[in-house]
């Protein structure tokens, strides 16, 4: 069975910093295409980045140039570094393993950018 648990959001300052960690269980996250997306209040789902299966990536454009995904394969996580962030960036953020035939979904982890 495949769980993906998200952790790192919190509060944090307009500027700041965090990673978010997705740890995989039940599968691999190495020759995977894994996702993060986020969910803003009163907002709809969007994508906020992607890796797939060679490590080609792909970024929403808001966070072009401040995010970065990336992967620990020995340690079966998925990261999303976020930098200078602001109220814009306030979301639970989820992150997904994208199989040709089914998408796992975590439950997700609130971020919120406020002074």
């Amino acid at each position: 069975q495949v769980q993906l648990v998200e952790s790192g959001g919190g509060l944090v300052q307009p500027g700041g910093s965090l990673r978010l960690s997705c740890a995989a269980s039940g599968t691999g996250v190495g020759e995977k295409t894994m996702a993060w997306y986020r969910h803003p209040l009163g907002k709809q789902r969007e994508l906020v980045a992607r890796i797939d299966s060679i490590d080609r990536t792909i970024y929403a454009n808001s966070v072009k140039g401040r995010f970065t995904i990336s992967r620990d394969n020995a340690k079966n996580i998925l990261y999303l570094q976020m930098n200078d962030l602001g109220p814009e960036d306030s979301a639970v953020y989820i992150c997904a393993l994208e199989n040709p035939y089914h998408t796992y979904w975590g439950r997700g982890t609130r971020v919120s950018v406020s002074p």
